[in-house]
């Protein structure tokens, strides 16, 4: 690990750096930090053909992304989840899967390969970049591309943007109580922040039944994953970690949110693992970024956006329908 830290030090540094840019301009301008850090990124690209800078850059992409999603685990809460009863639990658990299966079926019918709709849709069903993050770190290196990664990040943050402003106009259309409308926006919207921030602007109890539905959500994160790991791992026995029973990050997953909900870990330590896992995950969209080529994003067309947005507008009719059917 030292060697290969000190081989791996001018890619380690350009990506810190980076991140540290973009999470300074993402605070100036209120803006979600994980786009900057994926633009930042794309902006860098010519620093991958240098061959000094391509073993720090891999590093950050794979080993610091795994890192992060391990220490993801701290976010879960299971007594919030447990508040609010069975139903709406079940009815988002249903539509996220839906959704992801959605997902599959429109890529083969737009003629992209099948990991475009796990990844597109995982992100869209799950918690947006967080999600779209764990999944590719079980997805196999010879069907997956950085700009499917790309294009996820860049089309989820901008939708999930667009629902914090238009969704919450939705729920008052539709004349909503707070508890329903807190639901359906905790429900659909990718991102924590733009849940919390939807959510919020419409009332407080509205913004607390929106946190804990969307925490339910990243809660799935773990068995959602784990499932696209044992699909893939059945069809392609050689790729990475198929000889083990599930990759060891996501056994860091299990034993921080063990932990956590238990007790163990004070306040104190699991708001700096929050700080350490959000850092890690901006360092290793920066190299994602860094590793994939503008022209290649480019070069996917439209079928990808259209895809995302058609998983969005799906996602969120299925809450609704959920919603009008049994709440």
């Amino acid at each position: 690990m030292v060697s290969q830290l000190k081989l791996s030090y001018s890619g380690i540094v350009i990506c810190a750096v980076t991140a540290v840019a973009a999470t300074a301009l993402a605070d100036k301008y209120q803006a979600p930090v994980m786009l900057f850090a994926l633009l930042l990124g794309l902006a860098l690209h010519f620093l991958y053909e240098s061959p000094k800078h391509q073993t720090g850059v891999i590093f950050c992409s794979k080993t610091i992304l795994r890192i992060a999603v391990g220490l993801l685990g701290v976010r879960v809460a299971f007594s919030d989840i447990v508040s609010l009863g069975y139903i709406p639990p079940l009815m988002i658990a249903c539509c996220m899967v839906a959704t992801i299966f959605f997902g599959v079926l429109l890529a083969k019918i737009l003629r992209l390969p099948s990991i475009m709709g796990v990844l597109s849709g995982g992100s869209v069903a799950i918690c947006g970049v967080s999600a779209a993050a764990a999944i590719t770190t079980v997805l196999p290196k010879k069907d997956f591309e950085e700009k499917f990664f790309a294009i996820t990040v860049i089309a989820v943050t901008t939708l999930s943007t667009l629902a914090m402003i238009l969704y919450p106009l939705v729920t008052d259309a539709l004349e909503l109580d707070d508890v329903l409308a807190g639901v359906f926006i905790g429900g659909s919207i990718h991102d924590v922040a733009q849940v919390i921030g939807a959510g919020y602007s419409i009332s407080p109890e509205a913004g607390n039944v929106a946190t804990f539905i969307k925490l339910f959500r990243v809660m799935l994160l773990l068995p959602i994953v784990l499932c696209i790991y044992f699909v893939f791992r059945q069809k392609d026995s050689k790729m990475e970690g198929a000889s083990s029973l599930f990759p060891p990050f996501l056994a860091a997953f299990i034993v921080l949110a063990t932990l956590k909900n238990f007790g163990v870990i004070p306040d104190v330590v699991v708001e700096w693992i929050n700080v350490i896992s959000s850092n890690c995950l901006v360092v290793a969209i920066v190299a994602i970024g860094i590793k994939t080529s503008l022209k290649e994003i480019v070069s996917v067309g439209w079928k990808p956006v259209f895809l995302i947005t058609s998983e969005t507008l799906f996602f969120a009719a299925l809450i609704l329908a959920g919603i009008f059917l049994f709440l």
